[in-house]
């Protein structure tokens, strides 16, 4: 046991390293190979349940083991960025249901929709003469990998630094610069994906869980303003919640009352 537990900040740090290395290699290969110079058609791309299971598996899996929900606020947020990634995969890979709602709108067939007429704010920019497909698709992904490779980064590099404060406020590292970089590094993935392949449900699903990041972030602020007092009120007024460059107050409680319980933050400075 002693020997696990001190190899596991190794450990902890190398998934961190994979993480964020897989995240820029996806982004670096985005840029390289030019997304929307080949194009799939609809019945190849589509039915890929295999991919669906893989990919959505993955998902979850980096939202619950790197977010650590314990509290009901928190499994509830992570049931629904689950809902939304589930959602996600299966209109990405399986069966295009916004697709199939929204082809009799534009008086065209569901199969006109290979890969890259499925990143629709692709095709809208196509229909409206702004930019050709192909330029469409590569500026998509450019901009959503490039936000999806941010946010797991934050996600992944804010668990390992928050997980050494053992019950302590964390203000070194990432936090240093942001109070909730794992509720920032999963709001931006929701956008990247948006705007990557933006779906009927995930649409209607991102606004909801952003405003949900947004509240469990501010209760914990006040938890932990409560548990620490003025050490972390003095660090709330340095350092922003979300926004790098952004101002720093957010509704903290003025004289916080000593409370003997144990805060857990897994997107704010304590653990």
């Amino acid at each position: 046991m002693e020997k696990i537990k001190a190899v596991w900040p190794l450990v902890r740090w190398l998934l961190v390293g994979l993480v964020v290395g897989v995240g820029l290699w996806l982004f670096a290969r985005t840029l390289r190979d030019v997304p929307g110079l080949h194009n799939i058609p609809f019945e190849s791309w589509y039915g890929d349940w295999r991919a669906v299971l893989l990919v959505t598996g993955l998902f979850t899996l980096f939202v619950l083991g790197f977010t650590r929900p314990r509290r009901r606020g928190e499994w509830r947020n992570a049931g629904l960025a689950t809902a939304f990634f589930i959602s996600l995969f299966t209109e990405m890979f399986g069966i295009p249901l916004t697709i199939y709602l929204l082809a009799p709108f534009l008086g065209l067939p569901p199969w006109v929709f290979g890969m890259n007429e499925s990143h629709l704010w692709a095709f809208a920019l196509d229909r409206r003469g702004l930019l050709p497909l192909h330029l469409g698709v590569s500026l998509v992904m450019v901009l959503s990998m490039g936000l999806i490779a941010i946010g797991v980064g934050l996600v992944a590099v804010g668990w390992a630094t928050v997980y050494r404060g053992r019950g302590q406020l964390v203000t070194n590292g990432i936090y240093r610069h942001l109070r909730h970089p794992q509720y920032l590094g999963l709001i931006l993935v929701i956008l990247g994906f948006n705007i990557q392949w933006p779906t009927l449900p995930t649409l209607l699903m991102a606004p909801v869980l952003i405003v949900m990041y947004v509240r469990l972030a501010r209760r914990e602020d006040e938890e932990l303003a409560t548990f620490f007092g003025e050490v972390f009120l003095d660090y709330a007024a340095r350092t922003p919640a979300f926004v790098p460059w952004g101002r720093p107050a957010l509704r903290l409680p003025e004289r916080p009352a000593a409370a003997g319980r144990t805060v857990t933050a897994p997107g704010g400075g304590s653990e």
